[in-house]
Order: structure tokens, then sequence, then C-alpha cells
């Protein structure tokens, strides 16, 4: 029996998002400067996609990555921009009001789509939207500062990056954006060459860094780039979520760096109400 679109789209945000999950936890056991952690979290992922497509499309990647058109260059573009700014945001405030920031991403998924795409999330998709954003403001309220402009800023634009990347590709339903995506990456490691003095890989490093790279940067972001196609920009993001409880986890389990009382309840509830957003909108098909 064949998938329907919505079981194929949240399958795919999910296992991107299981993939991602571990990825808090490597950045914490890796010893790299931010700039060089952008540049391999650009270069390698290029590389891995780079090699897979050519396998697919052998000598079409070419006329492929054309066929993606206007979509492809803007999406190239905010894939570029959101992958940076994520850094740069946390450089410039606390993690806290970068993930806080990063929250409003499935809302303003959900409004682009209104208004560019004429496409309404549905009534149970509003709700588990309201009830997440709400539970990780819960999460993180402790740890905010307002005086962080900067950094916050770019903690909005990297959610705005989120959402219009999502709504773009949901634009384009009818073709794969994964070869933009894959070019989106090198321009992120070409960006990050210019602020890095010395790329050499020593110690753990040496298997931290190409394990992070391939398994929670590039087979999520190639997953993320399908899934859009599938179901809702809004419903994308809204797994995202999932990550704000399950990283820390990660690092609780390996690190022991114990999550606060606030993040176990607020994670109860991002996944509990994903769950039922979950069974709900597969239970329509």
């Amino acid at each position: 029996m064949p998938y329907s679109d919505q079981k194929k789209g949240m399958l795919l945000a999910f296992t991107a998002i299981i993939f991602i999950t571990p990825d808090s936890l490597f950045i914490r056991l890796a010893s790299l400067e931010s700039w060089n952690l952008i540049f391999y979290r650009g270069f390698i992922p290029f590389v891995v996609v780079f090699v897979g497509l050519l396998i697919i499309y052998k000598n079409k990647l070419v006329t492929e990555l054309i066929n993606n058109g206007w979509r492809g260059i803007a999406y190239a573009g905010t894939f570029t921009i959101t992958n940076i700014m994520f850094v740069i945001s946390i450089e410039n405030t606390n993690v806290a009001n970068t993930l806080i920031m990063i929250a409003l991403a499935p809302m303003l998924s959900a409004i682009i789509s209104l208004i560019f795409l004429k496409e309404n999330p549905d009534q149970k998709t509003w709700i588990a939207i309201i009830i997440t954003t709400l539970a990780v403001i819960f999460i993180f309220y402790n740890a905010l500062d307002v005086g962080d402009f900067l950094g916050n800023f770019l903690g909005l634009v990297c959610a705005t990056g989120l959402a219009v990347g999502a709504v773009i590709i949901r634009s384009a339903k009818k073709i794969s954006l994964v070869p933009s995506a894959m070019v989106g990456k090198l321009m992120v490691a070409l960006i990050a060459l210019l602020f890095v003095d010395n790329l050499k890989l020593e110690g753990n490093d040496l298997t931290i860094i190409p394990l992070m790279c391939v398994m929670c940067v590039a087979i999520p972001f190639v997953l993320i780039t399908l899934a859009p196609r599938y179901i809702t920009a809004a419903e994308v993001n809204l797994f995202f979520l999932l990550e704000t409880i399950l990283g820390p986890l990660w690092v609780w389990l390996v690190i022991h760096e114990q999550p606060s009382m606030a993040t176990i309840i607020g994670g109860i509830v991002i996944i509990s109400t994903i769950a039922v957003h979950s069974f709900l909108a597969l239970k329509k098909t």
C-alpha cells in the first residue's frame, strides 16, 4: 500500500530531526572555533551530497540545478544565511535566546504560507504551534537576556530563513531543490573560509567532525529539503521543536549535564503535542 503525501512528509521530517538531535552534543564535544565549525558543516555535507547526486543524476546534475530556477537560487540563499546566522546568533547572545527565536519558525511558516501560497494550516496545526511555542518559552524563560539585541535579531533572521526556505520548497512541489541546497552548503563553506586561518583537525575532532557533518547535517538537510513537498511548511518546522528537548537529552546521557525541570516538563508538552498532532493528521489519511 503506497504512502500518502502526509505520511511521506511526516516520515521525512521526523527522520531528519532524529538525525539532527545529537548535533548539540557533537558541537559540545568538538574543540573547533566557530568559523572552522561552520566551514566543515558546509564543506563535508556539500561533498557527500554532491557525490550522491552525481550517482543519481550522472551527467544531468547541472541540468537539474538549472531546472531549479529562481526558486533554487532563493532557497540556496536562505539556506546559506540561515546556517551562518545560527552560529553568529549564538556568539552574540545565549543559546536560550536563539532557540526561542527559532521556535517562532513554525508560526512564521504558517503566516508566510498563508500570504504567498494561500495555504492556511488547519486548526489542529495552529493549536500545536501555539502550545509548542509556549512550551519552548517556558523551558528557556529564566535564561532569557533581553539586552543582547544583535544575537536576538540574528536568531529571528535564522527563524525567518527556516520559514521562508520551507515555503519556497512547498511552492516547488514538483521539483527537488536538493541540488540548490547543496550549492547553499558550498556557499556556507566558502564564506566561512574567509574567516578561517587553520583547517587542521586533531585528536577527537578527526572522528567527531566528519560524523557530525554526515549524520547531523548532510542526511537531515536532504530529508528536510524533501519534506515540504508533501506536508505544509508549518508542519515541517513543527518537528524542529523536538530538537529542543531531544538535544539536551543526548548531552545528559553522554556528558551527564542534567536538564532542568523546566526542560523536562516543557519537553513532555512538546513531544506530547507533536505526537497527538501527528496521530490526528495521519488518522485523516
